[in-house]
C-alpha cells in the first residue's frame, strides 16, 4: 500500500511540492512550534508532543514508498511514524509519517529568526485549505511567536516563496500583530 505524509507547515501549500492525492488530515496529540536547529544553524517549524492539542495539515501519498526526494527537502527533520494519531478520509488507513526537528538536534543558533517569506508560504496554503478560521487556528497551535520574524519579502530567501495577494499579506500580517510577534 502506498504511504502517505502528514504536513503541518510548507507542505500544507500545495503549490511548493507535487505529491499526489492529497486531502485535509489532523494530527492528534501534537503541536507546532518553531525550533532551533543547532545541526543546521536555523530555525524551523516543527512539532511536540501535546496531549491536549490537534493541529491540522495536509496527507498526501509518496508513491512507490519514495521517500527520497521528501526526505531531501525535509533535511534537518526526522521523518517519525504517525501510528494512529492521523485523522482522515481514506480507508483502508496507509501508513502515515510526519517529520519533526529531533530534540536532540535543537539548541542555540545562530540565526535568530523566523523567516517571514516561509511563514507566508505556509499561512497562504492554510487560507486555502482551511479558510480563515484555519488560519487562526495555525497561529493559535503553533508555539514560538517570541521568536524574532526576518521581514524578507522584498529579496526572499525562502526557496519556495510564493507570491500572496494583498489580503493574504493583510492576512498575515493581522495574525502577527494580534500575537504582538517582532517583525525586523
Amino acid at each position: 500500500m502506498t504511504p502517505y505524509f502528514f504536513g503541518y507547515g510548507s507542505l500544507v501549500n500545495r503549490d511548493t511540492h507535487s505529491y499526489p492525492d492529497a486531502h485535509p488530515a489532523q494530527l492528534v496529540g501534537w503541536r507546532r512550534a518553531w525550533v532551533r536547529s543547532a545541526a543546521f544553524d536555523r530555525i524551523f517549524l516543527s512539532v511536540t508532543l501535546d496531549p491536549e492539542t490537534t493541529i491540522s495539515g495536509l496527507i498526501a501519498a509518496v508513491p512507490d514508498a519514495d521517500w527520497a526526494a521528501l526526505d531531501a527537502r525535509e533535511t534537518g527533520y526526522a521523518r517519525l511514524s504517525s501510528g494512529g494519531a492521523v485523522q482522515h478520509p481514506l480507508t483502508p488507513a496507509p501508513d502515515i509519517a510526519h517529520y519533526a526537528v529531533p530534540v536532540s538536534q535543537q539548541g542555540h543558533t545562530t540565526a535568530n529568526t523566523i523567516i517571514l517569506s516561509y511563514l507566508d508560504v505556509v499561512v497562504q496554503g492554510f487560507l486555502r485549505e482551511f479558510g480563515e478560521d484555519g488560519v487562526q487556528a495555525f497561529f493559535d497551535t503553533t508555539d514560538g511567536w517570541d521568536t524574532p520574524i526576518l521581514n524578507d519579502r522584498a529579496a526572499p530567501q525562502y526557496p519556495r516563496h510564493k507570491v500572496l495577494t494583498k489580503a493574504e499579506t493583510a492576512l498575515v500580517d493581522h495574525h502577527l500583530n494580534r500575537l504582538s510577534a517582532r517583525v525586523e
